[in-house]
C-alpha cells in the first residue's frame, strides 16, 4: 500500500439486524494530511464512515486498514484518531485547561508536559489566556476551538469532525470555516469532516466524497465535483442546476429542447439518451433574437450577490438563471450559453466509466 495512504475502506459494508445496509460495499482512500468532506443528505452513511474509522463500531463486512494495518477490531482508545462531535461533549464542569487536559491525564502524563502541551494547543487555537475559563462562559466559536484544542492535544493522525459547525449562525459559521481551513494546514493532519452543507464542503476541502444511499455516488476535487457530475443526484445536491433530457448526437454534439447544440463531452454512443446540466451562473440573458433557446421571466429573487431569475422556455421547461442583470418578470428574454457551459451525463455510469471517459478528453485535448 502507498505509504501516504493513512486510511483505506476495502468494500465495507456496514448492516445493523436485518434492516437495509447503512453503508452498502463501500471502497476509498484517504492521503495524509489532506482536508476531506464526506458530504450528503441526513442519514447517507456519512457518520457511519466516521464513527467506523474512530472504532466506535465495527464493519459487517470488508476491511478497514489504518497505515497498511487492518483494524476491524483495535478499540476507539488504541486508534491514532481524535473525534470533535456536534455538540462538542465539552465537560461543563472543568474549565478550559482541564478540558484540554484530559486526555493527556488518562495517560497519565507528567504535569510539566501536560502544562506545555495545553498551552501549545491553545495557542494553535487562538485561546492563549483563557486557561481559566468556564465553559459556559465561552461563546459557540470558542466552544468549538477548544473542543479542536482538546482533540490535537493528543497529536492524532486523524482528526475526525462530525457536523462541528451546525449549531452556529451564518456569520459565525463562516468564521470558523476560514478557521478551521488554516488550522489544518498549520497542523498538517488529516481532516475529516462530515456535513450536509454542499457551499460548505466547497469552501473547505481539498477532496470530497459525496454520498447518498450508503454508497459514494462521486470523489474528487471540489472543482471536479461542482464541473463535472457524474448524475443527476450529485448534480442537484452539489449546487443548482438545471437538468433536462436530451440525445447524444455524436461526439460533441447534444440534442434537447428539440434543437442540436455544440458541446464538449465525448464517448457517448450515438444517438444515446443522456441527461443534461447547465448550471445558472453559465447562462446570459440576451434579447430574445440573440439567444439559443427563448424564456419568458416567471419569478426573481435578490440574492445579494445575484439576481435569482426562474424562467420557462416554449416547451414548458423550468430555467434557473443567475444574473447581476434585473430582469422584468413576464418579458422574453434569450438565453446564452458557450458549449463548455453544457454538461452531459450518462445513465448509470459508474465512476470508474465515468474517469476514463474525462480522460480521453485530457488525450484529445493534447492532440489538438
Amino acid at each position: 500500500m502507498d505509504s501516504n495512504i493513512i486510511i483505506r475502506f476495502e468494500h465495507v459494508t456496514k448492516q445493523y439486524d436485518d434492516d437495509p445496509a447503512v453503508l452498502d460495499d463501500v471502497s476509498f482512500e484517504i492521503e495524509r494530511g489532506k482536508f476531506y468532506t464526506l458530504l450528503g443528505p441526513s442519514g447517507c452513511g456519512k457518520t457511519t464512515i466516521l464513527r467506523l474509522i474512530a472504532g466506535f463500531t465495527g464493519p459487517t463486512n470488508g476491511n478497514i486498514y489504518f497505515n497498511g494495518k487492518i483494524v476491524n477490531d483495535v478499540p476507539a482508545d488504541r486508534r491514532q484518531v481524535n473525534t470533535v462531535f456536534q455538540d462538542y461533549a465539552l465537560f461543563p464542569h472543568l474549565n478550559v485547561y482541564e478540558n484540554v487536559a484530559f486526555g493527556l491525564r488518562i495517560k497519565k502524563m507528567k504535569q510539566a508536559a501536560i502544562d506545555q502541551k495545553v498551552k501549545e494547543a491553545l495557542k494553535f487555537v487562538n485561546l492563549e489566556g483563557y486557561e481559566n475559563r468556564e465553559i459556559s462562559e465561552m461563546s459557540g466559536g470558542q466552544r468549538q476551538r477548544v473542543a479542536i484544542a482538546r482533540a490535537i492535544v493528543n497529536e492524532p493522525e486523524v482528526i475526525l469532525l462530525d457536523e462541528p459547525l451546525s449549531a452556529l449562525d451564518l456569520k459565525l459559521r463562516t468564521e470558523m470555516q476560514y478557521e478551521l481551513r488554516e488550522l489544518q494546514r498549520r497542523l498538517g493532519i488529516t481532516f475529516i469532516f462530515v456535513t450536509h452543507d454542499q457551499e460548505e464542503a466547497l469552501a473547505m476541502s481539498d477532496e470530497i466524497f459525496v454520498i447518498n444511499n450508503g454508497k459514494i455516488q462521486q470523489s474528487g476535487t471540489p472543482t471536479d465535483i461542482y464541473d463535472e457530475p457524474i448524475n443527476r443526484f450529485v448534480a442537484d445536491f452539489i449546487g443548482e442546476s438545471n437538468i433536462l433530457p436530451g440525445k447524444m448526437i455524436r461526439d460533441c454534439l447534444v440534442e434537447f429542447n428539440g434543437r442540436q447544440f455544440e458541446c464538449v463531452d465525448r464517448g457517448f454512443d450515438k444517438n444515446e439518451p443522456v441527461e443534461i446540466v447547465i448550471r445558472p451562473e453559465d447562462l446570459e440573458m440576451t434579447s430574445p433574437e440573440k439567444g439559443k433557446l427563448k424564456v419568458r421571466v416567471d419569478t426573481q429573487l435578490f440574492r445579494g450577490v445575484h439576481y435569482e431569475i426562474c424562467c420557462y422556455d416554449e416547451e414548458g421547461n423550468e430555467w434557473l438563471v443567475h444574473s447581476t442583470k434585473k430582469a422584468k418578470v413576464g418579458e422574453w428574454v434569450g438565453l446564452h450559453f458557450d458549449p463548455e457551459a453544457i454538461h452531459v451525463m450518462r445513465f448509470g455510469e459508474t465512476e470508474e466509466e465515468f474517469d476514463k471517459r474525462l480522460e480521453t478528453y485530457e488525450e484529445v485535448g493534447h492532440e489538438n
